[in-house]
């Protein structure tokens, strides 16, 4: 028999809608860090055949995930999934309702163009592997930032690039090839172009034939074993990050504004 205290306790548990846009790129680390701080997550997959939920109700935060494919039309328009315009009509609901959303490097981008920003084919040529990006002076007042390190270690694995983001966005970090990296929408959404949940198996899976690695000549085998080396920095950085983006969707950030509930006006 389920005691109350039980039931209060289920009852109370935030649940994340999860949105897993490949199958080469789950939740993966990410995933087990909002696990570790509180969170249930809800994966839909709809390169499965999954369908997305209309809007938010019922969940307390949106994170969204990256994958291969173009957030911008083809050329005869079609978009780089059949289910893009339903997710980036879900990350429009999030900003407005300010429900707390992460959206990680093919997420990050769809964040960008739902949102009016821009993102294409950059000019600069892939960015793969382990790098660095620099902290922004807003990141300073930002809840989710404040306490990242001047230069984190990330991992890059993108062609395209955010080359316009929305208006009103706060950037947060940059680099020189790729000047948009982090940016925060609203008060409670935030776009990353680099990935913070891989681990060496499904950084593995990404360079075996991997296009970008063959247009740059890298060699994969040292890629994976470069990616390695930065994964506990990784962690010490970004497993803390994940907790705040938890316990905010959670109500428990200090100093976080507390969410209020705004009147729904189409997507």
């Amino acid at each position: 028999m389920t005691s109350t205290a039980e039931t209060e306790t289920e009852s109370d548990t935030v649940t994340a809608l999860v949105v897993e846009n490949d199958p080469t790129d789950d939740l993966r680390r990410l995933g087990e860090w909002l696990t570790e701080a509180g969170l249930a997550l809800e994966v839909r997959r709809p390169h499965a055949g999954e369908t997305l939920p209309d809007d938010l109700t019922g969940y307390g935060a949106l994170v969204v995930l990256g994958g291969p494919q173009s957030a911008y039309p083809g050329p005869d328009g079609t978009p780089g999934a059949p289910w893009f315009p339903a997710l980036e009509g879900l990350l429009r609901k999030a900003v407005r309702h300010r429900v707390p959303t992460l959206a990680i490097c093919l997420g990050a981008q769809l964040l960008a163009t739902a949102h009016a920003g821009e993102v294409r084919r950059s000019e600069a040529g892939p960015e793969v592997g382990p790098t660095v990006v620099g902290r922004r002076d807003a990141a300073e007042t930002d809840p989710l930032f404040r306490y990242v390190p001047m230069i984190p270690d990330v991992i890059q694995w993108h062609a395209d690039e955010i080359t316009e983001l929305p208006r009103g966005a706060v950037l947060l970090a940059t680099s020189t090839r790729y000047p948009n990296q982090a940016f925060r929408l609203g008060d409670r959404a935030w776009g990353l172009q680099f990935h913070i949940e891989c681990d060496t198996d499904m950084i593995a899976d990404w360079a075996a034939g991997s296009p970008l690695l063959a247009e740059l000549d890298y060699d994969p085998e040292l890629v994976v074993a470069a990616c390695a080396e930065v994964l506990a920095d990784i962690e010490e950085v970004w497993q803390p990050f994940a907790l705040r983006f938890a316990m905010l969707a959670q109500g428990r950030l200090a100093g976080a504004e507390p969410r209020r509930t705004l009147p729904l006006l189409g997507q």
